[in-house]
């Protein structure tokens, strides 16, 4: 068992290589031994490359491990010089425990993915994602039904069939977010995201069809809007219903005849004037209530320009100057960036900011030291942000959900279309108006662009 080990087996070679070295210095000195002196020499020779075969296997054996961690070659393993003793079986069982840790990341990656895969394959949003030219790395089954083809090597491919969903899939911005109607009964949700994989580009683009959602949605808000005309409809239909009645009674029993003549007592003509000036008050709310609804179903199409936000801010800043002023409110008006440009129609967006200003205004005039801020921010998705944050008493939680309902008011004297006015403009510019509110502490407009 000794002589197995490699320690043993190096010093029984270099014995004998230093035996053979003695025979070949001896026969050079003797001239009838010119023969065997070459003849050693060449086993000389043979000795030194044996040996340093055997002592490189120590090096071959690295290569080896480390070409199989290269080439991720995890199946092959390491015990053929067991037996050259316990510091090459120490190296070898090393080495075969490295490889099979590198052989379970391998399958818990491979398993991970395929995972991965398959949740990808399965979800209801189309993915899709190409590099800047337009080569396409992936795209799940459900963007495949979406674009109506079973495969994409490059999105130029789109363009004689698809050529709107090609021009939504290129241009579109990353962070940024687009409605498109494609064939039939589906409305897709356009979403995009850029990714860097390996210092190079990609563009990741989400299709969701967003149709059955909207339909529930404008089923609920047509329910809503429907109960909102209801109620104000029949409280101006039914007090004028009920006078006409109680008018036409007063003609039944006080109309007399005298002479040819129709008369009435006095306190008859009082009821019957105090009848008709209280259904020409409620004929003429109503006229204004349908008015109102006609405002809001008829809003002009944006007319998109490059603005400056700085400038939009102060001027409507200045154009409330005075209202804020008469309310004694602290004001502050705070622009992150004076250089910030952004794409709108800036009469419209006026009609928003003024808006939800004046309520501001209104929501506070209550409090001891009322204070309205006026802000405009880039957030970390590169999306602007103008807040309006005002110190009144708030919105109670139940009606936070109300409030962009048309017609709907917590104010006595409102009409209730601003704020649904207010997110229907954003939404013609891509954007959102949500609310944030704390009862007596803080409520946040914030438009979103």
């Amino acid at each position: 068992m000794g002589f197995k080990d490699f320690r043993v087996r190096v010093a029984f070679r270099v014995v004998i290589l230093g035996l053979t070295m003695a025979v070949f210095i001896y026969s050079l000195y003797r001239e009838e031994m010119i023969i065997t002196s070459v003849l050693v020499g060449g086993v000389i020779l043979i000795e030194l490359l044996e040996l340093y075969r055997f002592i490189s296997r120590t090096n071959r054996k690295l290569t080896l491990f480390l070409e199989s961690v290269k080439y991720s070659d995890f199946v092959s393993g390491f015990s053929a010089d067991n037996n050259l003793g316990q510091s090459f079986k120490d190296l070898n069982l090393a080495f075969n425990e490295v490889l099979e840790a590198f052989r379970k990341a391998r399958s818990e990656k491979e398993e991970h993915l395929l995972y991965l895969n398959t949740i990808v394959e399965h979800v209801s949003t189309g993915l899709i994602s190409f590099d800047q030219e337009g080569n396409v790395g992936l795209m799940n089954a459900t963007a495949k039904k979406f674009l109506k083809t079973d495969r994409l090597r490059n999105i130029d491919e789109l363009i004689e069939k698809q050529s709107r969903i090609y021009k939504a899939l290129f241009d579109l911005p990353a962070g940024k977010s687009t409605l498109l109607r494609s064939e039939g009964d589906v409305q897709l949700a356009v979403h995009a995201t850029e990714l860097i994989l390996r210092a190079k580009k990609f563009k990741l683009v989400a299709l969701q069809n967003i149709q059955p959602e909207l339909q529930k949605k404008e089923l609920e808000a047509w329910q809503n809007l429907t109960k909102v005309l209801r109620h104000e409809i029949m409280n101006s239909i039914t007090p004028i219903a009920s006078l006409t009645s109680t008018m036409k009674d007063i003609l039944i029993e006080d109309l007399q005849e005298i002479g040819g003549k129709y008369e009435l007592n006095e306190e008859a003509v009082e009821d019957l004037q105090d009848g008709l000036g209280t259904i020409e008050s409620r004929s003429q709310g109503l006229i204004r209530f349908i008015d109102a609804y006609r405002d809001y179903t008829s809003i002009p199409l944006p007319k998109v320009k490059p603005v400056k936000l700085a400038h939009l801010l102060e001027h409507v800043s200045q154009l409330m100057k005075i209202e804020l002023r008469r309310g004694q409110i602290e004001f502050d008006c705070i622009i992150t960036d004076p250089e910030l440009e952004l794409p709108m129609d800036e009469e419209l967006v006026e009609q928003v900011l003024i808006n939800l200003l004046k309520n501001a205004i209104e929501a506070v005039e209550e409090v001891k030291k009322p204070r309205i801020t006026l802000k405009a921010m880039l957030n970390e998705d590169e999306n602007v942000k103008v807040s309006i944050t005002d110190n009144g008493h708030g919105i109670i939680m139940e009606a936070l959900d109300q409030i962009f309902i048309p017609f709907y008011s917590t104010k006595k004297r409102g009409s209730g279309i601003g704020l649904s006015l207010s997110r229907q403009i954003m939404q013609l510019h891509n954007g959102t108006l949500t609310v944030e509110s704390e009862p007596n502490v803080a409520t946040t407009f914030t438009l979103t662009f």
